[in-house]
């Protein structure tokens, strides 16, 4: 018996996988449990359709993710903090230090986006690189300068 699985089933197949299986198994399990419906030919089209429906949808938010990362890697973010003579920073930044900066200006974003091996801790230019949904990475740019003693 031909049927289409409403859900993932291990051992059986994925959602919306069209399968073969003995009709014991799809009418006493499958199909009264709700977790798979007869592949009529109504039930393929409808299947089809709720396919590209998922597809435009997802090419639409990947879209989406693309502008915000052009966005991103347009921008420059600066930040000051104490630093000693030989360019060393009295600490350092972070990646929540970086979306704290964004958030000033607007855009926000998770800390853990933020893709650093080690914070920074000296004075100068840096691209970090930003990893958002649906499999899109973005370089910000961020400056780090050293505070003017105030006299």
């Amino acid at each position: 018996m031909k049927i289409i699985l409403q859900e993932e089933i291990e051992n059986v197949g994925h959602i919306g996988d069209m399968i073969d299986v003995k009709q014991g198994f799809a009418r006493n399990f499958l199909l009264p449990r709700g977790k798979a419906i007869e592949a009529t030919t109504r039930n393929l089209k409808q299947l089809e359709h709720a396919k590209r429906l998922v597809a435009d949808k997802a090419k639409k938010a990947k879209g989406e993710t693309e502008a915000f990362a052009r966005t991103l890697v347009e921008m420059s973010i600066t930040i000051t903090v104490a630093a000693g003579p030989d360019g060393k920073l009295f600490g350092s930044v972070s990646g929540k230090d970086i979306t704290e900066a964004l958030a000033e200006q607007g855009i926000q974003l998770d800390k853990r986006k933020v893709t650093m091996e080690h914070p920074l801790k000296e004075v100068g230019s840096f691209v970090i690189p930003i990893k958002l949904p649906n499999d899109v990475t973005a370089s910000l740019t961020v400056n780090i300068a050293p505070e003017t003693p105030e006299e």
